[in-house]
């Protein structure tokens, strides 16, 4: 049996994405962003409102970094979504983050995130919603593995459960993706 719940924002695993801009003074700002994800191969999508200061840097600069939040930083980051720009302009440094330049697009990197896309803006549509291209993926030593590649045990990605208001730590392997499913052929 089944219950319905009815129209609910609710899905699994919704990534807790951490937005990075500078401001017109060339301040770091970070805000946590559950709304959002890829929009195609080398594109994201995220949902913000234009009364975010991050979305008014993005309109500005024409880019900003995404990264991910993780388990070790949980705190930092639910303070940086919990928290506004416009009201507390030194928020990224009560959190503890410390920005340095991308080399790749005009916004920050923040040392304490191990991975990050670089994105460079390219609309934001009659939704509103921000589409950024994808132009480089950089990732701290500390979460590759021997071969070099981005280990998600290292990286120790959360999700945010919107129905408990809670966050989930992710990254155990379960399966191998174009291959387990091929014993159903």
């Amino acid at each position: 049996m089944r219950k319905n719940f009815g129209s609910k924002p609710w899905v699994y695993p919704l990534p807790v994405l951490l937005i990075a801009t500078y401001d017109e003074e060339g301040k770091a700002d970070v805000m946590n962003a559950a709304w959002g994800g890829l929009y195609d191969a080398d594109k994201v999508v995220l949902c913000l409102s234009e009364g975010h200061k991050t979305t008014k840097n993005i309109m500005a600069r024409k880019a900003f970094t995404v990264s991910f939040a993780e388990a070790d930083g949980v705190k930092a980051a639910d303070y940086v979504g919990i928290v506004s720009a416009n009201d507390t302009p030194d928020k990224t440094e009560r959190a503890g983050y410390h920005a340095i330049g991308s080399e790749f697009v005009d916004a920050p990197l923040i040392e304490e995130l191990s991975m990050t896309l670089e994105c460079r803006l390219i609309k934001m549509n009659e939704d509103g919603n921000i589409i950024g291209e994808i132009v480089n993926v950089s990732a701290d030593e500390r979460i590759l593995d021997a071969d070099g590649k981005i280990d998600p045990e290292k990286l120790c990605p959360i999700s945010f459960d919107p129905i408990r208001n809670v966050y989930v730590r992710m990254g155990e392997v379960v399966g191998k993706a174009f291959s387990d499913g091929a014993a159903l052929k």
